[in-house]
């Protein structure tokens, strides 16, 4: 299964090995999700992660990172013309690139009414078929 993860996804996941953005890190791991990216993506995620508010060993970040690199795929996105936030624009870009699946956030509404856009919680349920 191919899909985008905002960085929102990683943090939760972090700050909490049992909630559902983990549960979806974990699904990564173990090889059952492929993660697309591109340059401005992990530009984010390693932006966000070293914020001096977040708990996060230096360490755990950069192999986090170097996982995604190694394991994920990179996606060359082109431009869509979406009224949304430059930030969150890139998320749906490589979405729609890469053909993801889903694009997995805790704030949907940052993003266009699309099906392929998914919470933790709607992701996790579907993919275990609730």
């Amino acid at each position: 299964m191919i899909v985008v993860l905002d960085t929102n996804i990683l943090v939760s996941a972090l700050l909490n090995p049992e909630g559902a953005p983990a549960a979806i890190i974990n699904l990564f791991l173990s090889g059952k999700l492929t993660v697309l990216y591109d340059n401005r993506l992990l530009k984010e995620y390693g932006e966000v992660l070293r914020r001096t508010k977040f708990p996060f060993k230096k360490s755990s970040v950069l192999h986090l990172l170097d996982y995604i690199r190694r394991e994920g795929q990179f996606v060359v996105a082109e431009p869509i013309d979406i009224p949304i936030s430059e930030d969150d624009k890139a998320f749906y870009e490589v979405a729609k690139a890469g053909n993801a699946q889903y694009l997995i956030t805790g704030n949907k509404k940052h993003f266009p009414n699309a099906r392929i856009v998914k919470t933790p919680t709607e992701f996790i349920e579907g993919y275990l078929g609730k």
